[in-house]
């Protein structure tokens, strides 16, 4: 029986592709995490035969707090939802409410009247009506016979 060392020559494995690729995530999830805590409404995004309807959740907003904007084939809503202030006497055991400023951009494209666009505040509903261009309709072709 021969006693002989050999030499061992480590190669990359697939779990050690797992290891790195869980790090990336963990460091993505934590970075992440304070920008968890903003506030960020709700949106809805639908479309018809002659425009596009956007509706987002804003409780407790006033319309002043919001502006919403078209620009360059993208419907902007900004605004900040200010913190309520804490009272004397309160002592705070849960705060899940969230505040901060907000961004939401929702791609549209240019094909709308951007002349149009209108936009009403109702309950707490942020609801942005953008009507399609002319150009941009489907038009109903008569057949001839």
């Amino acid at each position: 029986m021969s006693n002989t060392l050999t030499s061992y020559r480590w190669t990359p494995t697939l779990l050690d592709d797992f290891r790195k690729e869980m790090g990336r995530f963990a460091e993505g999830f934590f970075d992440d995490a304070a920008s968890a805590n903003a506030f960020a409404p709700s949106v809805n995004f639908a479309e018809t035969e002659t425009g596009y309807e956007v509706s987002a959740e804003l409780p407790g907003m006033k319309p002043e707090e919001v502006n919403v904007e078209f620009k360059d084939g993208h419907l902007w809503i900004t605004g900040e939802r200010k913190s309520e202030s804490e009272e004397k006497g309160k002592t705070y055991h849960r705060v899940e409410r969230r505040y901060g400023s907000f961004r939401r951009v929702i791609a549209i494209g240019n094909e709308v009247d951007a002349d149009n666009v209108a936009a009403t505040y109702k309950d707490g509903v942020l609801t942005v009506d953008v009507p399609k261009a002319a150009a941009a309709q489907p038009k109903r072709i008569q057949i001839k016979s």
